[in-house]
């Protein structure tokens, strides 16, 4: 079921009414009315609750007297100057989370509120976003669902906040990429491979006025793909390459912002095959590719003013009988040769072919690569931060900046120079390198490795986001699963260096 946001000056009658009360218990003008209507209903619930406005804290009232709805909730504000936009998301959050499977309809009313972190027309915005991102679930496949587990609530208001429907537009456009890198995040790799990745997203991106190139394993065998062609080589499906043009500056030769997104869309592990517990989860190993698809459809979606260029590196890691093996010696695109020491280390062989091409043909003077690399960075770093590989200070700043504000945060980790201890550790007997150092600092050779890849006054950012695409437990704005991790990221690092 698709959440149908609206955004009306007074709040319509709705079968869940929302209200708020800033720390303290200081009531907005709207839940002080509703209060009066209740007789003090709402004001002994609180008490009864010892509910004092703290952020995200929550008291429900069933079947309240005086008023229409058959449920009122009262969410806490928090320091009412200290509520921004990342406050607002989370409070529409919860409000889907609650709802869900309560109530067809609410109606969220903020009306005459003031004193907040940021215009009432972007806080209304912001609150619908997080209702719209915390209500999205993929039930494609799950037809033995009980009437109590469908999801109920297909309507929310968000009344009281002039001018929030126009705040709302461009935030619409970055929740559909979002709703594409999930999808394709969540489907099974019997239904999202390389040729069928590639279909989705041209069928999202090309009504936006997305330039699309494609090349498939014939023309990447002629470009000399060494090291991408070898990881495909194993499987029945085809290889593919998917670059998305969006130039929104009206100027041709503008420099564009390269984005890289790793594309396995499962990783077995190769003849270095993986354990089978847990193995179907790596059908989300092409988490990169995804949020760059995504990323590519919001930035369109919205009519950024920058240019930027999206690649997708597409294969499927398997252990035929034709797959590559441990030992093998692959000559990447870039003329560099590679030792592969370790065949579950794929996504870095996917990768260094895919940056130099496009580097090659677009020139960018920054690029982004995002890849569910290495399992060492969630060892280091858990769920609730991706690792950050930064070649410059100032791009490293502006994209801790950006996840900040995003809510997809980003942790520095260290990066070696060429030659130096760290690339020491990726260094071969036979071949240029190889794909994988030793078990410590795994993180941090991988990194080193595609550095390699890097082309002369490039400033690049390598995020390992292995640990943030995928979550077992639920969010604040995203249920357990698929969580759109980079697209928002990217778009807010556009919007602030590109744009501003």
């Amino acid at each position: 079921m698709t959440l149908t946001l609206s955004f009306p000056e007074s709040a319509p009658e709705a079968p869940a009414l929302v209200l708020f009360a800033a720390e303290g218990g200081a009531l907005t003008p709207a839940a002080a009315e509703a209060d009066r209507a209740t007789g003090g209903q709402l004001g002994r619930a609180m008490k009864a609750a010892a509910f004092t406005g703290r952020k995200g804290a929550m008291v429900e009232l069933l079947a309240p007297a005086g008023l229409a709805a058959e449920r009122v909730l009262l969410l806490g504000l928090g320091e009412a100057g200290k509520a921004d936009a990342r406050v607002f998301e989370e409070l529409g959050g919860k409000i889907a989370e609650h709802l869900q499977l309560k109530a067809s309809g609410a109606v969220a009313d903020l009306s005459r509120l003031s004193g907040l972190g940021l215009p009432l027309a972007e806080a209304a915005a912001h609150l619908a976003l997080g209702a719209a991102l915390r209500d999205w679930r993929h039930d494609r496949w799950r037809t033995t669902l009980k009437e109590h587990e469908k999801p109920k609530l297909a309507r929310l208001a968000v009344a009281g906040a002039p001018g929030a429907e126009a705040a709302f537009a461009p935030l619409a456009k970055v929740m559909e990429g979002v709703f594409l890198t999930r999808r394709l995040v969540t489907e099974p790799a019997n239904v999202i491979y390389p040729e069928t990745f590639v279909e989705q997203v041209i069928a999202a991106a090309s009504p936006l006025g997305l330039a699309v190139t494609i090349l498939d394993e014939a023309e990447m065998t002629r470009l000399g793909f060494g090291a991408l062609l070898g990881v495909a080589q194993g499987s029945a499906r085809p290889p593919r390459l998917l670059a998305l043009e969006w130039n929104g500056t009206g100027d041709a030769n503008a420099v564009p912002l390269l984005l890289v997104g790793k594309g396995v869309t499962f990783d077995t592990g190769g003849i270095s095959i993986k354990p089978a517990a847990g193995m179907e989860d790596m059908k989300w190993d092409m988490g990169g590719a995804a949020a760059v698809a995504g990323a590519m459809v919001a930035l369109a979606g919205r009519r950024a003013k920058a240019r930027v260029v999206g690649v997708c590196a597409l294969v499927e890691n398997m252990p035929d009988g034709k797959a590559q093996r441990p030992g093998d010696v692959v000559t990447t695109h870039s003329g560099q040769t590679v030792e592969v020491i370790n065949t579950d280390a794929e996504g870095r062989l996917v990768l260094s072919d895919a940056m130099w091409w496009a580097q090659a043909r677009w020139k960018p003077d920054v690029m982004l690569d995002m890849a569910t690399l290495t399992g060492a960075i969630i060892i280091s770093l858990g769920h609730e931060y991706a690792g950050m590989f930064a070649n410059d200070d100032g791009l490293a700043a502006q994209l801790e900046a950006a996840g900040e504000a995003s809510g997809d945060r980003l942790w520095r980790m260290p990066l070696g120079e060429a030659g130096g201890a760290y690339d020491k550790l990726i260094e071969s007997q036979i071949a240029d390198m190889k794909n994988v150092g030793p078990r410590e600092g795994g993180s941090i050779t991988a990194a080193q490795f595609l550095q390699r890849f890097v082309a002369e006054g490039v400033k690049w950012a390598h995020l390992d986001i292995a640990g943030t695409v995928w979550k077992a437990k639920a969010g604040a704005t995203h249920d357990k699963g698929a969580t759109g991790f980079g697209v928002r990221l990217v778009d807010r690092f556009v919007a602030a260096t590109r744009e501003a």
